[in-house]
């Protein structure tokens, strides 16, 4: 017989996080333990307001399917019982790990992959002033790539900042979904001129269709508008590249059907975070052979981290270690 557990944890932000809906000073994320025959799977998510979730709603959809939990559903039953979302993710990582505790095998070696190397992750800078921006890219100008929130009116500025700061840094941008389309048609010429790799979410999701036709001089990443395999059909020939994040896909199970689904169809792959802990971001190190671009920095901009963190030296973030997640 399993027991499960889940709670609320808020974690200090260290400073405060800005982009284009807001600032906030901690990440509010919710645990979901998993425990059988004295062993525990665990799982982070985060509740996102811009898809309608708070700790509340996602604890309230995790004790939903408690009996169904406590009967040993297994992941591709979750599937069926929870939509994707935050809560989906945090009980299918807990699934995982559970599994991976009992067989004594990986995680990776569950889903069939060879462990993942360590790759270079972005670092990303909070939407601010250019001067606080520049400032901000000083002191980071160091780190291979750099990822921009911006929010539409003094982009360009920002950027310009940015460049002036880090002139050597790999530099992507995403404007969360605040840019109009006349906005991207001005910024696009500049910001090649400052030699930004990569544009993420310009536009509202929703509004996709304005892309069609347009010539991609910079390659456009899908996030707010890419969930679950479900919603490709709707990206290609918008979209260069979609953002694999797990609280948007509901966990890792349905994030590797989208990875696989993602490259069949021609697309490249960003795998992507909300800020979090270790916890959160280790599952999703199984999704970055091949990225493109691999931007799980979230512990970074924590004040403080779990017990057998991430090892993030040299710019990189590395597979977990068992006592942390799979």
């Amino acid at each position: 017989m399993r027991s499960v557990v889940a709670d609320k944890e808020l974690w200090p932000i260290s400073g405060t996080f800005t982009i284009s809906r807001g600032s906030k000073t901690a990440a509010e994320v919710v645990t979901v333990g998993i425990s059988e025959g004295g062993i525990t799977g665990w799982g982070e998510c985060v509740p996102y307001a811009r898809y309608g979730e708070s700790p509340q709603s996602v604890l309230a959809q995790v004790d939903s399917i408690k009996a169904a939990l406590e009967s040993s559903v297994d992941r591709l039953e979750l599937q069926q019982l929870l939509p994707a979302g935050a809560a989906r993710n945090a009980v299918d990582c807990a699934l995982w790990d559970l599994q991976a505790k009992q067989s004594g095998l990986r995680a990776w070696s569950l889903a069939g992959i060879e462990k993942p190397a360590p790759v270079i992750t972005a670092y990303t800078l909070s939407l601010d002033s250019p001067e606080a921006m520049q400032a901000a890219a000083s002191e980071h100008s160091g780190r291979p790539l750099l990822k921009l929130k911006l929010a539409g009116e003094g982009d360009l500025a920002r950027v310009s900042a940015v460049r002036a700061g880090a002139p050597d840094s790999k530099i992507i941008v995403d404007a969360n979904e605040g840019w109009s389309l006349q906005q991207y048609h001005q910024m696009v010429p500049e910001l090649l001129k400052l030699n930004v790799a990569m544009i993420e979410q310009p536009m509202p999701a929703g509004e996709d269709a304005s892309l069609d036709g347009i010539e991609r001089m910079i390659p456009l990443c899908a996030d707010e508008s890419c969930h679950d395999a479900s919603t490709l059909a709707d990206l290609a020939g918008r979209y260069d590249v979609v953002n694999i994040k797990l609280d948007k896909t509901g966990g890792l199970t349905e994030a590797l059907a989208l990875r696989e689904r993602a490259l069949d169809l021609g697309f490249d792959v960003m795998v992507g975070c909300m800020i979090a802990t270790s916890l959160a971001m280790a599952p999703a190190t199984l999704l970055t052979p091949g990225a493109v671009v691999v931007d799980l920095d979230g512990p970074l901009l924590l004040a403080g981290d779990r017990p057998h963190a991430l090892d993030f030296d040299n710019n990189s973030v590395a597979a977990p270690e068992s006592a942390l997640w799979g």
